[in-house]
């Protein structure tokens, strides 16, 4: 005799104390945003109400509640100072930076992680010696520009490693600066700029 399929039970609807504990969780192993804690929560619910047994109009109105439960699970640790989207944000745009992404790259990033326009700007770098200096750390992770391997290319070669340092979001006049730097100077300037 074979044993029955073992039917795993459905949990009672989220409430605010099983919402608050998974959002600590979270925030316990990842950096996040208003935004992005909130998405997690959403998904939460929408996978208790794909398994919830029962009436499809009380299923819908148990997830309702709970995503707005999760709306003030949300504004209460941003109350309480757990979540932060501008220092999220610096330390995003900090550390993109630094592994060779351009404003244009980092502040589309911040945007998809929910981010605001005004928390995004203040986050990016505004000096152009920082764009530089990540087009260079880029140029460096590509072995292109003053970071290639034998001689200089042909004109061919250059504008494929321009369009490198276009397709990555750099400005045509930093993407060409950057390429015709000294080996020895876009080091000392990459590794100034990591620190």
């Amino acid at each position: 005799m074979t044993p029955a399929p073992h039917r795993r039970a459905v949990a009672p609807p989220p409430d605010a104390g099983a919402l608050h504990d998974a959002a600590l969780d979270y925030l316990a192993r990842y950096a996040a945003t208003e935004a992005g804690l909130h998405r997690m929560l959403e998904r939460r619910i929408e996978r208790w109400a794909r398994r919830a047994e029962g009436d499809a109009a009380t299923v819908a109105a148990q997830a309702a509640y709970a995503r707005e439960v999760a709306r003030r699970v949300v504004a209460r640790l941003a109350a309480a100072g757990v979540l932060n989207d501008t220092a999220f944000a610096e330390a995003r745009a900090r550390t993109l930076a630094r592994a060779g992404r351009s404003r244009r790259a980092v502040a589309a990033h911040l945007a998809a992680k929910g981010v605001d326009l005004s928390a995004a700007q203040t986050a990016l770098p505004e000096d152009d010696e920082s764009e530089l200096a990540a087009a260079l750390v880029l140029a460096r992770k590509r072995r292109i520009g003053p970071f290639r391997r034998g001689g200089p290319p042909d004109a061919a070669g250059r504008q494929r490693e321009l369009a490198t340092l276009a397709r990555a979001g750099f400005p045509p006049a930093v993407a060409r600066q950057a390429l015709a730097f000294d080996a020895d100077q876009a080091e000392a300037l990459v590794n100034q700029f990591r620190r």
